[in-house]
């Protein structure tokens, strides 16, 4: 996977880069999800978020907020990483 990363304004006004670790689309939700992390950190600290790609600015990221939103995603990465090793 090619090194990618994006920059977020944190809520004092300061830039933040983090890498992406794994995007998807799920056909149930109909939404997009982005895994990231802090450059250089280990990947059993990761973040995740639904992602607004139409949203103004180059995107949007969104709070997951269902215990079910949040399953699935673990499912995910957890399947993404066995297969990464």
């Amino acid at each position: 996977m090619d090194e990618k990363t994006f920059t977020v304004i944190d809520e004092e006004g300061n830039e933040v880069l983090y890498e992406v670790v794994l995007t998807f689309k799920n056909d149930e939700t109909e939404k997009s999800y982005v895994i990231y992390k802090l450059p250089g950190e280990d990947k059993d600290e990761v973040f995740a978020a639904i992602y607004d790609e139409d949203a103004k600015d180059g995107g949007n990221l969104i709070q997951i907020e269902t215990e079910e939103e949040w399953d699935m995603v673990e499912e995910v990465l957890n399947t993404f990483l066995e297969e990464e090793e």
